[in-house]
């Protein structure tokens, strides 16, 4: 494939140059060469893109639920024609292994037909009524506008998990990716104008966040979708107000190890968890809480699996594990990892960033031990590598360390024993626990997001679920 000089926007239903003189070069994080450029959009392109959005919903809401679900069905097969070509662009603007982006491009097109087929099963409910006259009744209506604001780690998976519910259930949508990670959405364009979308119905704007801002603030926009970190998102609800919201946010999911559990499984899982997207997503394993008594095992068994995890070139079949993203990124872990050391921590391997590589951003596979409760890497999402490691003395021990964070996204347990597996279920205050797999597993099919009462946001992203939260339930009400 060749790399694209230039990529334009996408709005109304075509690709622009906009209106504006402002640009963006796209620098790979695994190269430090340019993949590409886009211009950047301003004023004048978020009007003509949210009265667009308006016109094309009016009509797309009108659609028959069976023709919507055929659409979106031929954009997952658009996706998947385009799979080989979306998958290295995105490798080369994000830095992930090429593996994991083919992975990611596959995934995208399933979230469109999976929820196709939940579109024609969104059904509502009749509902009895103290009046004997009455009958109640319930259904679901889109929202109308929606503006979308995805990450940088998932740049296509993550605009898949907005678009493809928003789209199925009658919706508009605006999207504004990160203005550095935009190329993979763009040429994804291709297969949803191919698909028989009516122009408008969905643009697409990389930006910055002024521009986001503007997005969040517009008076024609109906509801926000955000995935992103927890700081970005209450800036974001501060702006939007009353706006209806869907609000995925940052996680430092623990991943425990109970002194029943299988150790070598649980340790194959804290680094399975920790190098997908070179730790930069947000179930990671960002905290491994263990048992004292099986302690040391454990430590010397992360040990034995970090020996597989590869470093390189995110090209070659041979790498697992990518270059961080941004310098931003990596200077948090260089920051965590000066705290944890300063604290006292121990780093058993990696803990730097490896020197002779294309970039300052290939930052190795790093394990710490006796990690302090109080230090970063235990109190704040690191976004990078690494197995933080904490002991705890029992199981009470171990979940008020796990649930000691602001943050409650995903956790994960390693247990025998069924009874403790329903008690960390239960009591641990994230929104999802997986029990004997790593803290990232996930499934498109299951209601992903954070707990309440934690600073992770609200809704849920995955199946019927994302449908409910970008739908309105109407109800109907007649007299007899």
């Amino acid at each position: 494939m060749n790399r694209p000089a230039r990529t334009p926007l996408f709005i109304d239903g075509a690709y622009t140059e906009g209106s504006g003189s402002r640009t963006f070069e796209v620098i790979s994080p695994a190269t430090g060469e340019p993949v590409g450029s886009i211009p950047l959009p301003g004023a004048a392109e978020l009007e003509t893109a949210v009265r667009s959005a308006h016109r094309a919903q009016r009509s797309w809401a009108a659609v028959n639920v069976w023709e919507r679900a055929a659409v979106c069905h031929r954009i997952a097969d658009g996706i998947d024609a385009g799979r080989d070509e979306l998958a290295l662009l995105q490798t080369l603007e994000q830095g992930k292994p090429l593996a994991e982006s083919v992975a990611d491009v596959t995934e995208a097109a399933q979230l469109f037909r999976l929820h196709a087929e939940d579109a024609v099963r969104l059904n509502g409910e009749t509902l009895l009524s103290r009046d004997s006259s009455k009958r109640m009744f319930t259904f679901h209506r889109p929202v109308g506008v929606w503006g979308i604001i995805t990450p940088w780690n998932f740049p296509l998976l993550m605009f898949a998990e907005f678009a493809a519910p928003g789209l199925a259930t009658g919706n508009a949508l605006v999207v504004k990716p990160p203005a550095h990670t935009p190329l993979t959405v763009l040429r994804a364009m291709e297969a949803v104008t191919a698909a028989g979308l009516p122009p408008g119905l969905v643009s697409v704007l990389p930006g910055d966040g002024e521009f986001g801002d503007a997005l969040v603030r517009h008076r024609g926009v109906d509801a926000i979708g955000f995935i992103g970190s927890s700081a970005t998102g209450a800036r974001i609800q501060a702006a939007a107000g009353l706006k209806r919201s869907l609000m995925e946010c940052s996680g430092n999911g623990p991943l425990v190890v109970l002194a029943d559990a299988d150790v070598g499984a649980a340790a194959k899982a804290a680094v399975d968890g920790a190098y997908p997207c070179a730790g930069q997503v947000c179930c990671a394993t960002e905290r491994v809480v263990v048992h004292a008594e099986v302690h040391d095992a454990f430590v010397a068994a992360v040990l034995r699996e970090s020996e597989r995890v590869v470093l390189g070139d995110p090209l070659d079949p041979a790498t697992v594990l990518g270059p961080l993203n941004n310098e931003g990124v990596a200077r948090k872990m260089d920051r965590h990892l000066a705290d944890a050391r300063e604290r006292g921590a121990r780093v058993l391997t990696g803990g730097r960033r490896r020197a002779g590589m294309p970039t300052e951003l290939y930052y190795e596979f790093t394990v710490v031990d006796r990690v302090p409760e109080d230090s970063l890497l235990a109190k704040e999402e690191s976004f990078g590598p690494v197995v933080p490691v904490i002991a705890g003395r029992d199981e009470d021990d171990l979940l008020r360390i796990a649930n000691d964070d602001e943050l409650g996204l995903q956790g994960a347990v390693f247990t025998r024993s069924m009874t403790s597996a329903f008690r960390f279920i239960e009591e641990m205050q994230v929104g999802q626990v997986v029990v004997n797999d790593t803290n990232n597993w996930w499934d498109i099919n299951m209601p992903f997001g954070g707990a309440g009462g934690r600073s992770t946001g609200w809704g849920r992203i995955g199946g019927r679920w994302t449908l409910m939260d970008m739908t309105d339930t109407r109800t109907g009400v007649i007299s007899l």
